[in-house]
């Protein structure tokens, strides 16, 4: 007998899916490597983010480190490498552990009576005690709602979750563009220290600023023996943290390759066409993104792991030029080759790389 309807009221609310709001919670995904020197803003694990300014030089890797027993095997690993004393009111350093766009966030209903809660949950480890301030902000409304959390103790890993209150005043735009963000505050000039703003609140920026970073905080980054490790990080709608939503390699990688994407290229990457001696042109294709992204190349020209325009016979030209991306959508872009001598025009041109490289594509929110 088949069964025509299945009855809600017995399922747990775990059986459902689509419920973690946060890509890469489990650091699964790391498409950049480690990324050391980091000044000023730069990613780790995909979809995962360090700003900073002013306050020490930093290394993002993943890290074969997670808390025990509890289905990870990954985190984000932030390193300081060169200290620094926050010495100016603006220096700040935080990290961004999920990033939504706007057109996601409509399901909070907030700038309504019935804006919803938010609650976020993650495992978190730091080589020092202290307590630490996780803003959520609304970038289309400018405003923000900060709670704190305390680590107890040193390089031992321990579960936070925190709700935050719907904003009934204020609302997100509806497009592909930054709506929400969950900054984690590490350290902080006086413009983040020693306010007092109500926690748990949605107020201005402005005014929410000063209550980021704790006024005790030992502020992550005046020594390099300070680290810092992430993961586990599910952001969902309600008052309630659920189990947390594991989900396929593939799907992790699908998911943030709307936001950067590594093509990993060997010898041959497109054909294309010479339209004169000197210029030729192809049509490079990727994964859907969230807005026309910024293409990386490979350097120009023949040696290893650079690239080329070739001639019909698979020659190199006797002089490579440069090639630009040009025409840029959601989904492909064409690559422009000129200054270039000894092509074939009217002939086909395969761009080609003398090794192993990649290319890659940023729409990051």
């Amino acid at each position: 007998m088949a069964v025509s309807r299945i009855n809600e009221a017995g399922l747990n609310v775990n059986q459902y899916g689509n419920r973690n709001l946060t890509i890469n919670g489990a650091m699964q995904v790391n498409q950049r490597g480690t990324v050391t020197g980091i000044t000023g803003s730069g990613y780790g694990p995909d979809r995962c983010a360090i700003v900073c300014s002013n306050s020490g030089t930093y290394t993002l890797s993943q890290a074969a480190d997670a808390p025990s027993g509890s289905g990870f095997d990954k985190s984000l690993d932030v390193a300081c490498t060169s200290s620094d004393t926050y010495g100016t009111a603006a220096d700040v350093t935080h990290l961004r552990l999920s990033s939504l766009e706007s057109q996601d966030c409509m399901k909070f209903e907030h700038g309504t009576s019935s804006a919803k809660k938010l609650t976020v949950q993650f495992w978190v480890k730091c080589s020092y005690a202290d307590t630490f301030g996780l803003a959520f902000v609304n970038h289309d409304s400018q405003k923000s709602n900060v709670q704190k959390f305390t680590i107890s103790s040193a390089n031992t890993w321990q579960y936070v979750t925190l709700t935050y209150n719907g904003d009934t005043a204020a609302g997100f735009n509806n497009d592909a563009n930054l709506g929400l963000s969950l900054d984690l505050f590490l350290g902080g000039g006086s413009d983040y220290t020693g306010g007092s703003a109500t926690l748990n609140n949605w107020d201005t920026r402005s005014n929410n600023q000063s209550t980021y970073v704790s006024s005790t905080s030992t502020k992550f980054g005046t020594a390099t023996s300070h680290t810092f490790n992430v993961t586990g990080v599910q952001l969902e709608v309600g008052d309630t943290a659920t189990d947390f939503e594991h989900r396929t390699f593939g799907d992790e990688l699908q998911r943030c390759k709307r936001y950067f994407e590594s093509k990993s290229f060997t010898t041959f990457i497109e054909i294309g066409y010479s339209n004169g001696t000197t210029s030729a042109h192809c049509i490079l294709p990727f994964l859907e993104k969230r807005a026309a992204p910024t293409v990386t190349l490979p350097a120009a020209g023949t040696s290893t792991n650079q690239l080329s325009f070739r001639t019909p016979t698979g020659a190199n030209p006797s002089t490579t030029g440069s090639n630009s991306v040009y025409d840029l959508t959601t989904t492909q872009g064409r690559i422009q080759g000129g200054s270039y001598a000894g092509l074939t025009a009217g002939g086909v041109s395969s761009l080609y790389l003398n090794g192993t490289a990649s290319v890659t594509f940023d729409a990051e929110l």
